[in-house]
């Protein structure tokens, strides 16, 4: 494929044409998991208007001057925390979660824009002023940004998508400078609250290499009885938040750990995607020709399924084929971080790419059976038009400050 470069050094094809791909495999893949669904049977057409819908205001987005997303960022992160508050008081539930705001025929997710107002908000305070990551105080300001809409995510319940807010927090601090004692006080607490998941003697074991790593940082007794406590005190709010969970999302956390241990409950889309995947073999059973899928074993396989759809009909070849091509986006995320012009900019690539990372990771481990079942759409493949939306608004501020990165500040 002959790229003009004249075009590429203002629009840059690497990351969007791997982007167009898979909305055009995720496009496939829908139509074959509903075309012959009795409920879901429109989900491609209405897919379809989400995509010219999302290519239209991705255009307009990347043509806006770059100044504009610094100028929006607090409104913007103010305006998602409210329609956050608001969806916990008049939202739609769905499967357990009142996660969606009606206006009319117009639904959407409101934590889908969170995650472009908590990019922004967080790109703008970390390079605030030329800010000291490592004062304690700033960090604390960091953490309630992105805290701040977990905490009111974790409220509705939707519990992937809380990960994905920590995941996106974390990885900005870091990615911010902060040193190697800073970034251990953030994530220790974390590393101990997933070690509790396994039993006491994990949990115990965990508080242990938090005892040893402060004495190897030589911190002075006061800072450490800090972390120490932050660390225990994370474990307990863990417990806490387990308890509030809906007894589904307890039966998922349960499934993750042993799959085997409810086949036909909790543990039943994990075993069966997996099925689907593996029946798929080298070139998969060709279109619209897998039991799994047609038969509907797994249950909205069009949206945090879908890669086992893939897999079936299309094999360990086009499941092969999704990886690289995220693998091409992550890989030029990466280097468009290095070309921009200012760290701000620096900083949403950076939680751009935080956030199709995790998604990736989260869901295609669900469909392996490697990570909880947890309802996390994969990037431009699944079904369902705020997802979508968000990741083109998100890519259309990408490649605006990849043309902008030759201007001067």
């Amino acid at each position: 494929m002959k790229i003009d470069y004249k075009l590429n050094d203002k629009f840059d094809l690497m990351i969007f044409i791997p982007a167009i791909i898979l909305i055009a495999i995720g496009l496939v893949a829908i139509y074959s998991s509903t075309v012959n669904h009795p409920t879901a049977s429109g989900n491609f057409l209405k897919q379809v208007f989400f995509v010219l819908v999302s290519l239209i205001i991705f255009l307009i987005i990347y043509s806006l001057p770059q100044q504009t997303f610094k100028k929006f960022t607090i409104p913007f992160y103010a305006s998602s925390i409210f329609l956050l508050v608001l969806v916990l008081f008049i939202g739609k539930s769905v499967y357990g979660s009142k996660s969606w705001l009606d206006f009319g025929p117009i639904g959407f997710q409101p934590s889908e824009f969170a995650k472009i107002g908590t990019i922004l908000a967080l790109a703008y305070w970390l390079t605030y002023k030329d800010r000291d990551i490592n004062n304690i105080p700033d960090i604390g300001i960091a953490l309630m940004i992105g805290f701040v809409p977990l905490i009111l995510i974790l409220l509705e319940p939707d519990t992937g998508t809380a990960i994905v807010f920590a995941i996106i927090t974390l990885s900005l601090i870091y990615w911010s400078g902060i040193s190697l004692f800073g970034l251990f006080v953030v994530l220790s607490p974390v590393i101990v609250t997933f070690a509790s998941l396994f039993g006491t003697f994990t949990f115990v074991l965990s508080l242990a290499g938090v005892v040893v790593a402060l004495f190897l940082f030589k911190r002075d007794i006061f800072n450490s009885i800090i972390v120490f406590v932050m660390n225990l005190g994370a474990s307990f709010f863990f417990d806490y938040v387990y308890k509030i969970l809906k007894p589904h999302q307890q039966k998922r956390i349960t499934a993750f750990l042993d799959p085997s241990a409810d086949p036909l409950g909790s543990g039943y889309n994990a075993l069966q995607a997996k099925l689907a995947i593996g029946s798929g073999g080298l070139l998969g059973k060709g279109f619209m020709q897998g039991n799994q899928t047609q038969l509907r074993f797994i249950p909205e396989q069009w949206t945090d399924f879908i890669y086992c759809v893939i897999g079936e009909e299309f094999g360990f070849l086009g499941s092969i084929i999704v990886l690289i091509l995220f693998l091409i986006i992550f890989i030029r995320l990466l280097k468009l971080s290095s070309l921009a012009k200012d760290k701000f900019s620096a900083l949403i690539i950076i939680g751009f790419l935080s956030l199709l990372f995790s998604h990736f990771a989260i869901n295609i481990g669900m469909n392996l059976g490697l990570t909880p079942v947890i309802g996390l759409p994969l990037p431009f493949l699944s079904y369902g038009g705020s997802s979508l939306l968000s990741n083109m608004i998100l890519l259309g501020i990408v490649l605006n400050i990849y043309r902008n990165r030759k201007l001067h500040t």
